[in-house]
């Protein structure tokens, strides 16, 4: 891959394969030094292969990637972690309803100048971000409102300009801005009832996408690994053991959550949760009650608590489970 190189910033190549794990040959450009909005690097993040091409692929090619995929499973965590490794600046704004048209915009406000107050825009998120080396990630962008999705849509062009009418001011792209979004539904709205809240989007927007990349559960090893590293002080034999009946149990919630036998799954961020609670309360039934079974409806508790019968050889205490049904 290459890329334009930037006037303002050293840069230098890498290899995808030393840095993400990728059975690649490929090198990248990435900036030499970090800046303040570098997020920090995971060093125990895993990195799916297709998906970090595709992240790549925004970054280095200035393609607008969407990645969709149920929660949990590190959308927006992966383009910061690519972001890192790249030393590229990276802001995530969250399209829940309270994000107007004027947040991403820019308003007049009231200032003080010289003891006097005078009316001065204030430019908003697009603008401030579209004028320097940037990656912007709108997270939940199936959630967003009407009016704020068709701002977004003038800068989806590849290096299109961005209009400020209230200004009379075109905004050119920075040579280094870059543009991402994470969806659970991708555009489909609440179908499953999983995601309230989201919308159906629209087709014209969505085709204006580049890349659209779809970030699926891992495979069950990697999701041991990845618990292992975040929780340290089970990542012996005897721990790992443990975490391998969790995600047994996690991937046994995600099945039963495909067939329609229960409305809730764990994603890998519960798992993490579930074995962290666990060094804390040094109970797995305890940590597992409280990060998990008690967001369940009470008619699927039992079910669960089949679930982590088969996991663990052992039953769930029924004070945990609460009234099963016969």
């Amino acid at each position: 891959m290459t890329t334009q190189q930037s006037s303002h910033r050293a840069i230098r190549e890498i290899s995808v394969r030393q840095v993400f794990g990728l059975d690649t040959d490929l090198t990248v450009p990435a900036f030499c030094d970090a800046t303040e909005h570098v997020p920090e690097i995971d060093a125990a993040y895993h990195f799916n292969h297709d998906v970090t091409l595709a992240i790549l692929a925004g970054f280095v090619q200035n393609r607008r990637v969407l990645i969709q995929g149920l929660h949990g499973t590190g959308k927006s965590t992966h383009i910061e972690q690519v972001a890192a490794r790249l030393n590229w600046p990276c802001v995530r704004v969250n399209l829940d309803g309270h994000i107007s048209r004027l947040d991403l915009v820019g308003k007049d406000t009231i200032v003080l100048r010289e003891g006097r107050q005078v009316t001065e825009f204030q430019e908003g998120i697009l603008p401030w971000a579209l004028q320097q080396p940037m990656a912007l990630i709108f997270d939940e962008y199936d959630a967003g409102r009407p009016d704020v999705m068709f701002v977004i849509q003038r800068i989806l062009e590849r290096n299109g300009h961005f209009m400020l009418l209230d200004q009379n001011r075109s905004i050119a792209p920075h040579a280094d801005f870059r543009l991402f979004a994470t969806a659970n539904t991708l555009g489909l709205g609440n179908l499953n009832g999983l995601y309230h809240g989201t919308q159906s989007l629209n087709h014209a927007q969505l085709d204006r996408w580049n890349i659209v990349a779809a970030l699926n559960y891992l495979q069950p090893e990697d999701e041991v690994q990845i618990t292992a590293a975040r929780v340290p002080q089970m990542d012996n034999e005897q721990g790992r053991q443990t975490i391998r009946k969790m995600v047994d149990l996690a991937n046994l919630t995600r099945k039963g959550f495909e067939a329609g036998d229960i409305s809730v799954l764990m994603s890998p961020r519960t798992v993490i949760t579930w074995a962290e609670n666990r060094q804390i309360f040094g109970d797995t039934g305890l940590a597992f009650r409280l990060s998990f079974l008690n967001k369940c409806d009470d008619a699927e508790k039992e079910l669960i608590a089949e679930y982590y019968q088969r996991c663990f050889e052992q039953e769930l205490p029924e004070a945990f489970v609460g009234t099963l049904q016969a």
